[in-house]
């Protein structure tokens, strides 16, 4: 069994920074992670946005955890969410929508493939 722990998610480094794929406004949002994959291809990881408002697919599912900061997330065809710290998400595999960050946010997120 292969256990991933992540210590005080609040302040854990994150590795990799770089602009969002596809924002849609000033200033880019710039997106840091760093995460695990098991060998049966579920990823985990921390994840951290500064604000800005770009647009987002991601295939897999995902369930994420925001530990703090603030931004709505608005999926195509629905109604804005308001997401804030203490709040957690399920997002549908191929969930397509806006991302719009106000506040620096950062959350723990488990993608599911």
């Amino acid at each position: 069994m292969s256990i991933t722990h992540f210590k005080n998610t609040a302040s854990v480094a994150l590795a990799a920074s770089a602009p969002v794929a596809v924002p849609l406004s000033e200033p880019v949002a710039i997106a840091s992670t760093t995460s695990v994959t098991r060998p049966d291809g579920v990823e985990t990881g921390i994840w951290e946005c500064t604000p800005g408002r770009w647009r987002r697919q991601i295939v897999q599912q995902e369930f994420c955890h925001f530990i703090q900061g603030r931004c709505t997330f608005t999926p195509d065809g629905g109604e804005p969410l308001e997401l804030e710290a203490g709040d957690a998400l399920m997002l549908p595999a191929n969930s397509t929508g806006i991302w719009d960050i106000q506040e620096t946010v950062r959350k723990t997120y488990v993608l599911i493939f």
